[in-house]
C-alpha cells in the first residue's frame, strides 16, 4: 500500500474527530457549513452507500449462508432493539411530533457504514460487521418503511390525538435510490472492474466520512437555534437510544451464546445507525414536519462519540484476554 492510501485510510479511521470537531465548528459559526444545499443530501449519501459497495464482493452475500444463526439473530437485534427503544423514548420524553418522526427513522434504519471502521478500530469481527452491515441494509428497503409507518402513526395518536398519514410507498422507493442502488452499482463495479476498485478502495472511507460530516454539519448549522431551544429531552432521547443499544445488542448476544468478538461486533452494529439515511428520509418525505431532520444529525454526532468509547473498551478488553494466558504461563513456570 502506498504512502497516500495510508494516509486516507488513517484519515478515514479517525472519522469520529471528524465529525465531533465538524459540528463544533458548525454550531459555533453556522456559516462555516451552511455553504452546503439541502437537495445536496441525497447525492452525498449516494456516496456514502457506493464506497460501502465498493468493498463488497459476491463472497459477502453468500457469507450469509455460512453463519446464517449468527447474521439472522444480529439483524433481528438491529431491527427490534432500536425501534422498540425509539417507540418508548419519545414517548417517555414526550417529543414534539417533529422529533418523534426523526427519532423513529434513526431508531427504524439499519446500521450505518461507520460501524465497520469502528470494528476495524475495535478489533472485533469486521468481516461479520460487513455482512450485518449489507443484510440490514438491504432489507431497509422494505422493513424501514414499514416500521416508520407504524410506529409515527401509532405515535401521533397517543402523543397528539390526530392522525399522521405516512406516505410507506413513498420512503420505501427513497430508500431503494438513496440506498440499494448505490451499493448494488458498487458491487457491481467491484466485480466487473476489481483492478481498478482495488486502486481507489483507501480512498474512498474517508470520501465517505465526508459527506456525512458535510450532511451532519449543514443540518447542525441551519437548526441551531431551535437545538438549543430544544433543550434537554431530545438529546438525552438519542443518548439513551444509542447507549442501550450499544449496551442490549452486547448483553442479548452474549445470552445467545456467541463468541465475544461476535457479541461486541454486534453491540457495534446495533448502536450505530444509518443517521444519513435518517435525515434523508425525513427531508424527503415529512416535508411539514421541518424539524424532524435534527434527530438524524444529533445521532450521527451521539453515535461516533459512543462508537469510539465503545471501541476503546474493546481493544482494552482484548488486551486483557491476550495478557492472561502469558500471565498464567508465568506462574505456571
Amino acid at each position: 500500500m502506498s504512502a497516500p492510501q495510508k494516509l486516507f485510510l488513517a484519515l478515514a479511521n479517525a472519522f469520529p474527530l471528524w465529525v465531533i470537531l465538524g459540528a463544533g465548528l458548525a454550531l459555533w459559526e453556522p456559516a462555516t457549513a451552511l455553504w452546503f444545499q439541502p437537495n445536496w443530501i441525497p447525492y452525498f449519501l449516494g456516496v456514502i452507500m457506493l464506497s460501502m459497495g465498493l468493498t463488497l464482493g459476491w463472497q459477502d452475500f453468500t457469507r450469509v449462508f455460512k453463519i446464517p444463526g449468527t447474521i439472522l439473530a444480529g439483524v433481528a437485534l438491529q431491527y427490534l432493539i432500536m425501534p422498540l427503544l425509539g417507540f418508548f423514548l419519545a414517548r417517555a420524553f414526550q417529543l414534539p411530533m417533529d422529533y418523534v418522526i426523526g427519532l423513529v427513522l434513526v431508531a427504524s434504519c439499519p446500521g450505518g457504514t461507520a460501524s465497520n471502521v469502528v470494528c476495524f478500530i475495535a478489533r472485533a469481527n469486521v468481516a461479520l460487521s460487513v455482512s450485518l452491515t449489507t443484510v440490514s441494509t438491504l432489507l431497509a428497503v422494505v422493513v424501514t418503511p414499514v416500521l416508520t409507518t407504524w410506529l409515527v402513526e401509532s405515535l401521533a395518536e397517543d402523543l397528539t390525538g390526530t392522525r399522521i398519514e405516512v406516505d410507506t410507498l413513498g420512503l420505501l422507493l427513497k430508500t431503494f435510490q438513496v440506498v440499494v442502488l448505490p451499493v448494488l452499482a458498487g458491487v457491481f463495479l467491484n466485480h466487473f472492474f476489481h483492478a481498478w476498485v482495488r486502486r481507489v478502495n483507501a480512498y474512498t472511507p474517508f470520501l465517505a466520512v465526508l459527506a456525512i460530516v458535510f450532511i451532519v454539519d449543514f443540518i447542525l448549522a441551519a437548526k441551531k437555534d431551535e437545538i438549543i431551544a430544544t433543550g434537554f429531552s431530545l438529546l438525552a432521547a438519542i443518548l439513551i437510544l444509542h447507549a442501550l443499544g450499544f449496551i442490549l445488542g452486547y448483553v442479548l448476544s452474549r445470552g445467545l451464546g456467541f463468541r465475544e468478538k461476535d457479541c461486541q461486533t454486534i453491540s457495534i452494529e446495533v448502536g450505530m445507525q444509518n443517521s444519513g439515511l435518517a435525515t434523508e428520509l425525513a427531508r424527503s418525505n415529512f416535508p411539514d414536519f421541518t424539524l424532524a431532520t435534527v434527530p438524524g444529525a444529533i445521532s450521527a454526532l451521539t453515535h461516533c462519540i459512543l462508537g469510539s468509547l465503545a471501541a476503546g473498551a474493546c481493544r482494552i478488553q482484548s488486551a486483557i484476554a491476550h495478557r492472561r494466558p502469558a500471565q498464567n504461563m508465568e506462574r505456571g513456570q
